[in-house]
């Protein structure tokens, strides 16, 4: 029986594309067969540009850019859906009141509404910051005298005390700690619950705190 020889072929192997002295590797493609080079300089595979420490740029993408923290502090009192009856049907929305201040005498408190919660948010921070106002305070934070105010169906009562606490609860603790103030006591000294009326009428009543002389 004569013995079968096998012959193999020799494939020539195209040289590699010049890059001027850079790195070049062959990275297979989607087809068989088909290669495309990569190099190690001038970005990853997405294209992205590199920075110094050869992470990925984000300086310009989406995300990159940081906000810059807001000088004031908020906080939400209360988020409600409205409905809207119209020929067509009912209409949803929402409405939200938030307090904001910076903790330096500053506060304020506004409302918005909006067919989404976040927007109604933003809203509100903006109409309170159209409704600052700007609360005297002692040498250790506190008020110089009593004060009450009465608004819509609430009426708030704030007075100082020793203590470096404050003494207080819903939204009229909300608005005596956001606007700095230290070592007073306050009362809701009605029934109500709404907690913006609350805010409003806490804001009414340091309005008319005088310096002390």
């Amino acid at each position: 029986m004569a013995e079968e020889t096998k012959t193999t072929e020799k494939k020539e192997i195209a040289p590699l594309p010049k890059t001027g002295g850079r790195t070049v590797r062959m990275v297979r493609g989607g087809r068989r067969g088909s290669a495309r080079p990569a190099t190690k300089e001038g970005g990853d595979k997405a294209g992205a540009p590199k920075d110094a420490r050869g992470g990925r740029d984000r300086r310009g993408g989406r995300g990159g850019d940081r906000r810059e923290r807001s000088e004031f502090d908020n906080r939400l009192l209360e988020v409600r859906r409205v409905t809207r009856v119209v020929s067509g049907g009912r209409r949803f929305s929402f409405a939200a009141s938030v307090v904001i201040g910076d903790k330096k005498g500053r506060v304020g408190v506004g409302t918005g509404k909006s067919s989404d919660t976040p927007l109604a948010i933003d809203k509100a921070v903006r109409d309170a910051k159209k409704n600052l106002v700007r609360i005297p305070t002692t040498k250790n934070g506190s008020i110089a005298h009593e004060v009450q105010a009465k608004y819509a169906s609430a009426t708030v009562s704030v007075m100082p005390t020793r203590s470096k606490s404050i003494t207080a609860g819903s939204a009229l603790r909300y608005v005596l700690e956001l606007a700095g103030i230290q070592a007073v006591t306050g009362k809701i000294l009605s029934r109500s619950k709404n907690k913006t009326n609350i805010a409003r009428a806490t804001i009414k009543a340091l309005k008319d705190v005088r310096v002390s002389k």
